[in-house]
């Protein structure tokens, strides 16, 4: 029986749970008071902070760190992997503290992993990072030399499942074609070919379908236009497209449940969200053609996916092209628990980071 703890980081709460093997024994999920989160200058001055969370929730739940097998962390901000499960060395730590790839709390998961498995016989792992590029080079044309399109999308949600499905319905997920669309805070679909995914979109960079509070990809004049208006700042249009742009912006609310709720009395909220599932199903469609039409299945997870009204507009869009298939929910924690378990068993290649497979241009 292997012992795993898994890691999960966000901007103001660590998720933490404890597997012995593919079952999860006890779980919470910690929401720091923001009078304790600013006292640091940047979320990667908190490893001792969280660390003793982490360690409360063990000691209270009587997991014994010296008998656990790995330590795994929602991956970081590194050079560009192919996907997988990774063993965290300093190298990629020095990678993620830089920002030169990005910056997420999950930059600090992987060090507190790393420092807590130093003195005992656990492996430090990641998997699936944010990072994953298993672009083929047709995806990463712009339109212009001086851009490239490139991965940065839920890798960790969109492997996980898939391979669910495939295992699920006794498949294999490296024989298998599929879409798989990601429905929560942010919004992203993507065609997956024989276990490579192999075009994507970047939501928080504005590309795909605008979500709860990302705008998608926008008419480019009229963003440069606005750019250059001389009435925004670079920090206020940034924000504009990643954090107060899609259902924010047109309605001054994220929540999907709220939105459906009043759009059952209120014609703009019906429109606006019937508009993000427009924009999702014309994502759909297009990774259709990315496959030349031969899909095996649609699969549809994240929060959102809980919504069956949403979930039906897609199927009535987009069940001609393949089944849909609905996994709701974020699923992160069992992701990592999965990948790790993998790992170990030796279903799945534990990579050396300074070996991988570094996605070039």
């Amino acid at each position: 029986m292997y012992k795993i703890l898994v890691l999960n980081l966000g901007s103001t709460s660590t998720k933490i749970a404890y597997y012995e093997d593919e079952a999860c024994i006890i779980k919470t999920n910690i929401e720091h008071p923001a009078e304790e989160i600013k006292q640091f200058n940047h979320f990667m001055e908190q490893n001792k902070y969280r660390e003793n969370y982490i360690k409360k929730f063990m000691s209270e739940n009587n997991v014994d760190i010296s008998e656990l097998d790995v330590i795994v962390s929602r991956g970081g901000h590194t050079k560009p992997l192919e996907g997988g499960v990774y063993r965290v060395c300093e190298e990629m730590l020095e990678q993620q503290a830089s920002g030169l790839y990005g910056q997420h709390p999950c930059d600090l998961g992987s060090k507190i992993a790393y420092e807590m498995c130093e003195k005992i016989k656990a492996v430090p792992l990641v998997v699936d990072p944010p990072i994953t590029d298993e672009f083929e080079p047709l995806a990463r044309l712009s339109g212009h030399p001086m851009i490239e399109r490139r991965s940065s999308f839920h890798a960790l949600s969109h492997k996980a499942t898939a391979k669910r499905y495939a295992r699920e319905n006794g498949l294999k997920y490296d024989e298998l074609n599929l879409i798989v669309v990601h429905l929560g805070g942010g919004v992203s679909v993507a065609p997956h070919r024989k276990g490579r995914m192999i075009d994507g979109d970047n939501g928080l960079e504005g590309d795909g379908a605008y979500s709860t509070n990302r705008t998608g990809a926008l008419p480019v004049g009229d963003l440069v236009k606005l750019c250059f208006s001389g009435k925004y700042t670079y920090e206020q249009v940034r924000k504009m497209i990643n954090g107060n742009g899609g259902l924010m912006a047109y309605l001054g609310e994220s929540d999907v449940k709220t939105i459906e709720s009043n759009a059952k009395h209120d014609e703009k909220a019906a429109l606006y969200l019937d508009g993000m599932v427009y924009q999702v199903c014309k994502n759909i469609g297009s990774c259709g053609t990315v496959l030349y039409g031969k899909v095996d299945a649609i699969l549809v997870t994240g929060g959102i996916a809980y919504s069956g009204s949403i979930v039906q507009k897609i199927k009535d869009r987009c069940e001609f092209i393949a089944p849909v298939v609905v996994y709701p929910g974020e699923n992160e924690m069992e992701s990592l628990a999965r990948g790790a378990f993998e790992g170990l068993k030796g279903d799945e290649p534990i990579r050396d980071f300074n070996e991988s497979t570094t996605v070039t241009a």
